[in-house]
């Protein structure tokens, strides 16, 4: 079965981000969810040495986000709020953030994202508000649809 055009072209913008390059991500989107993780690098600690919330942060808001614009086909999402709760700190493996959509109306999404450790802990997690953009997806640097 050949993946949905929609999330392939997602899943590149977001791979061809000039910012992921310091993080090397891999991602995978599906209908209203998206599950990113990453490699844990000493580059991402905080002085105390495990890993800093921003790091934690962006996993939440980028699984949140894409699970919400998975089910926005023609515009780009952005992201009005988003709360974060770190509930215990890493240092090594892999994390992995899994975002997932729960409601949405005409005007906006509701996304949620739970983050975990390579041992399937959680250690993170945060909800967002997400709206359409005037901004067209296809017009949106590394989209191919």
């Amino acid at each position: 079965m050949s993946k949905d055009h929609h999330y392939a072209g997602l899943e590149l913008m977001y791979l061809n981000a000039p910012i992921n390059a310091f993080y090397p991500p891999r991602i995978e989107i599906g209908e209203g969810s998206c599950s990113i993780e990453i490699d844990v690098k000493k580059d991402y600690f905080h002085a105390a040495g495990a890993v800093h919330g921003s790091v934690y942060f962006k996993l939440l808001d980028d699984s949140a986000f894409f699970a919400a614009n998975s089910l926005e086909r023609e515009v780009y999402v952005l992201t009005t709020s988003f709360t974060t709760y770190l509930t215990r700190p890493v240092s090594s493996g892999v994390i992995r953030a899994e975002g997932r959509v729960v409601n949405q109306n005409r005007s906006q999404f509701i996304a949620e994202s739970v983050m975990y450790d390579g041992e399937d802990r959680e250690i993170a997690r945060g909800n967002g508000i997400f709206v359409r953009s005037k901004i067209a997806l296809n017009s949106v640097s590394g989209y191919e649809y």
